[in-house]
């Protein structure tokens, strides 16, 4: 599957911002009830040296900051895999799987 605008923009930022050495951005709207062709879910494995000596939390709050006018700009979810590199080589460079969507207050 193709990249999309949004996609594009996510995958940039995160280059400037953490030059990882794995970045996988994932366009996951299609598992959700969202129109065809939206991009408003998504799944980002980040592997990066600066992450090494941070916790969980500010590895996060650093992605959001950087995704911050992607966020506002009508991004509904992101799912974060912020990693050093030797975390991803503990899970064999594996991209975890994610949960089935369960369709929010419509359950």
């Amino acid at each position: 599957m193709s990249a999309t605008p949004i996609q594009d923009a996510i995958h940039d930022e995160l280059v400037r911002s953490f030059a990882p050495s794995v970045l996988e951005v994932i366009n996951e709207s299609g598992n959700h009830n969202v129109p065809r062709g939206s991009e408003t879910h998504f799944k980002v494995v980040i592997v990066s040296e600066g992450f090494a000596g941070e916790t969980l939390v500010s590895r996060h709050r650093a992605v959001n900051k950087a995704l911050a006018q992607q966020l506002a700009a009508g991004v509904h979810a992101l799912s974060i895999q912020a990693l050093t590199p030797a975390q991803w080589d503990a899970r064999g460079g594996e991209v975890p799987a994610s949960p089935p969507c369960l369709g929010g207050s419509k359950a």
